[in-house]
């Protein structure tokens, strides 16, 4: 069935669009000013603005339902108050348009690329992210990157290999969004282009290390805003689960920070408006931006590299490598009764298909699966299961003696 916008639905979205002229800042974007790599009617032809049908559509994608058990940091923890990706994306999500609501920025731009900036974590974590990533290496696939998993996935992948067609804009500040990274200051690089989107995830699939800088104010400040969602978080789930205590926490940055999850948010977010005001790139004073750096390192020794949290690290390289293995082997050989047909492959377009290898395709299976889902493939792969107590009635067994 078609549907026609109602004229007065198609008046007041224009209203919005001048209205963005007026209020918000010069260095923002505007929702007029978004580019899709293809024609999309229901976003030209529709009531809403283009910014906020890409965070519809990346809620409604099945990456995003996935997030509710994809892994933060701490992972193997039976614990119901521990951060896992899905807060993390909405706390990112508030933060980053808290931010950009006071620097006069385009909000729905800043959750979009905020609610889809982690779509592309694998299981377990970073942890699983570096062995994934040496194990796409030596299948000659090259380094594996959460941030370009995640245009990937709602680029391509989604909608059964059809994508979501997002705009340049969303997709760029996913790619870009590097959270590992601390900058003091992000001066947005104007003028990109899909062919230059797609040149830098080359680039990057290459050189880890090469820095990207996102073409909007929204996405640097969505990339600033992801550290703010998780240092101090992350403190206090590490608090919780007695690894660190708070009198650990270094003192010049609980005297400049503060020693709360709630006291370094609010810190970090006043400090990065107040010197931010009025200027195209976002920025923190000198003496926030030093302290932040040494929480950062702090939280990398006591928490992230702790050795408590990694005692089990070492076996999930194996099992990486063991389920990677075994579903190649299904796709070179045809086992259709295998999952990765079945719940990855079935229905996906021929275009999807033929364009990717066997080993970006299990990369891609294996990339979407959550925390849980992961250890029951693993279960069925590699663990004997209990034979029924009766087989099926066959001649044979009718037959039988009973002794």
């Amino acid at each position: 069935m078609k549907f026609e916008t109602p004229k007065s639905l198609l008046e007041l979205k224009e209203h919005l669009d001048r209205r963005e002229k007026q209020i918000l800042s010069p260095f923002a974007t505007r929702s007029k000013e978004a580019v899709r790599r293809y024609p999309d009617e229901k976003a030209e032809k529709g009531h809403r603005q283009n910014f906020s049908i890409d965070s519809d559509r990346i809620l409604h994608s099945l990456a995003y339902t996935r997030y509710v058990d994809k892994t933060q940091v701490f992972y193997l923890i039976d614990h119901d108050h521990i951060t896992h990706r899905v807060l993390h994306v909405q706390l990112l999500s508030k933060i980053a348009r808290t931010i950009g609501r006071f620097l006069g920025l385009n909000e729905d731009l800043i959750e979009a690329i905020a609610l889809g900036h982690d779509i592309g974590h694998p299981p377990f974590g970073h942890d699983g992210e570096r062995i994934l990533s040496d194990i796409c290496r030596k299948h000659g696939l090259g380094h594996f990157l959460h941030n370009v998993q995640s245009v990937r996935f709602l680029d391509i992948i989604e909608r059964k290999g059809r994508g979501w067609n997002l705009t340049l804009q969303v997709l760029d500040g996913i790619l870009c969004h590097d959270g590992e990274t601390h900058n003091r200051s992000l001066k947005p690089m104007r003028g990109k282009t899909f062919q230059d989107l797609d040149r830098e995830i080359l680039v990057k699939s290459r050189d880890p290390h090469h820095e990207l800088i996102p073409t909007t104010l929204e996405g640097c400040v969505v990339r600033l805003a992801d550290t703010i969602s998780y240092i101090g978080r992350d403190i206090e789930d590490a608090i919780r689960l007695n690894l660190i205590s708070r009198k650990d926490i270094p003192d010049r940055c609980a005297a400049v920070l503060g020693n709360t999850n709630g006291e370094i948010v609010y810190t970090l977010v006043t400090d990065l408006i107040e010197h931010s005001l009025g200027k195209d790139e976002v920025t923190y004073g000198k003496r926030v931006a030093e302290a932040l750096q040494e929480l950062r390192l702090f939280n990398i020794e006591k928490i992230y590299s702790n050795p408590l949290i990694k005692r089990e690290t070492s076996k999930f390289y194996d099992l990486f490598a063991r389920l990677f293995d075994e579903y190649l082997d299904d796709l070179e050989k045809k086992r259709l009764d295998s999952v990765i047909y079945s719940e990855f492959l079935d229905g996906m377009s021929q275009h999807y298909i033929t364009s990717s290898s066997k080993e970006e395709i299990v990369r891609d299976f294996i990339v979407g699966m959550t925390d849980e889902y992961f250890l029951k493939q693993c279960e069925l792969r590699f663990i004997p299961q209990k034979l029924p107590t009766r087989f099926p009635d066959t001649p044979r067994n009718r037959d039988a003696t009973t002794l």
